[in-house]
């Protein structure tokens, strides 16, 4: 847990929690940036695309450090927030769910 603790602080001081908001329609996709890796995420639905996620859900687990990651850096106001076009949405997602 401990060593989940400081790859959680870490990700957060690094501003590695990414907020993408897409303009004008106001529609968010959140990820969490790691070392040649993006994860998304739905803090609010409580998921996340990370494997750790999926076999921990598997284990009974309910949450995975991209998540805590995303909560923290909600609390201390530390999210890195990126304004997109509409237009970009569809160009977006695609990269995101071919990295899946």
């Amino acid at each position: 847990m401990t060593e989940d603790l400081g790859r959680i602080r870490s990700i957060v001081s690094e501003k590695r929690v990414k907020l993408h908001i897409f303009e004008p329609s106001q529609r968010k996709i959140w990820t969490v940036v790691g070392v040649g890796e993006e994860h998304w995420l739905d803090p609010d639905g409580h998921y996340c695309s990370c494997p750790g996620f999926y076999f921990g859900q598997l284990a009974g687990k309910t949450t995975c450090y991209h998540l805590e990651s995303a909560e923290l850096a909600r609390k201390e106001n530390q999210v890195e927030t990126i304004a997109f076009s509409d237009d970009e949405f569809s160009d977006f997602l695609s990269g995101l769910i071919s990295d899946l």
